[in-house]
């Protein structure tokens, strides 16, 4: 019986740990990764904020507010001061859908892509002005300008000449206004750095015609009013000289599709013709 008792205090040195001492150690051992976990978390949230912080910094650097004119619509538009001019074309794509190589954005003249809107002495509030069309609107014109052109000249050789029309009559038997600006005949030159004025309408009234580069605008003022036509809305510029008077020459813009919607305007000087239709119909000039 003492060996069996001595056998059986052996057996009961090798049994297994307890249950509760397992459980134990598992929970020393959770504990552990638990703390290493919240370390790397730690560590990680310093990273970020770090990040953050970076970005915070590079938000507050100097802005200016511009109010982007664009197509009748305005747009406001916050942006750093040390942005480019190629910077701002792209922010002015985000807003409007007008691609950065179709603008033409005018600020004190045409804004120069490579300096900087401190460069330029851009200041809060400022106007930047936006010329162009979309890709949209461009594949929207069904018949280009210059097949436009074709029709109206084959049209008008079968027409007997305009001056002669009971409608250009009217105007054109008032005779030669006495205000209006020199005509030389047979040359060809640049618009001149002043409005075209002491013409006549198709009412018979004064009319003077303005052209706003910067704006892609033609402004046609009467005494009653001016209005501002963009020169991209122009579909065709007609003009025929007038009989007797080849040194004057009668001109319509046509504002819409119709003949009716043509405005005619009375003793241009034949020397500008060319340069009128080149500036109105897209050719710009470089002075």
């Amino acid at each position: 019986m003492a060996t069996q008792d001595g056998g059986e205090g052996a057996i009961m040195d090798t049994e297994p740990i307890p249950k509760e001492a397992e459980a134990l150690g598992e929970n020393a051992e959770k504990a552990d990764a638990e703390a290493t976990s919240h370390t790397d978390a730690g560590n990680a949230t310093t990273q970020d904020s770090s990040i953050s912080n970076g970005e915070d910094a590079d938000d507050e650097r100097e802005k200016v507010d511009l109010k982007i004119i664009w197509n009748k619509n305005k747009y406001d538009l916050k942006i750093a001061v040390d942005s480019t001019g190629a910077k701002l074309k792209e922010r002015i794509h985000a807003l409007t859908g007008l691609p950065p190589a179709m603008q033409k954005v005018m600020y004190k003249g045409l804004l120069p892509e490579d300096k900087t809107l401190r460069d330029i002495k851009v200041t809060n509030g400022a106007k930047i002005m936006v010329v162009g069309s979309t890709i949209n609107d461009v594949l929207a014109v069904n018949t280009p300008k210059e097949v436009i052109q074709q029709e109206v000249k084959a049209e008008e050789n079968k027409k007997e000449p305009l001056c002669r029309q009971k409608q250009h009559r009217k105007v054109l038997d008032k005779g030669k206004p006495e205000d209006i600006m020199p005509a030389i005949k047979g040359t060809k030159e640049r618009l001149p750095t002043v409005p075209l004025s002491g013409m006549y309408n198709k009412s018979g009234g004064k009319v003077r015609l303005t052209f706003k580069l910067e704006q892609d605008q033609l402004w046609i003022g009467t005494k009653e009013r001016t209005e501002k036509v963009p020169m991209g809305s122009i579909k065709n510029v007609l003009s025929e000289p007038i009989e007797g008077h080849e040194d004057y020459h009668m001109m319509a813009f046509q504002l819409g599709p119709t003949e009716a919607s043509q405005y005619w305007v009375y003793w241009v000087p034949a020397q500008f013709v060319d340069a009128i239709k080149d500036t109105v119909l897209g050719k710009w000039q470089y002075f």
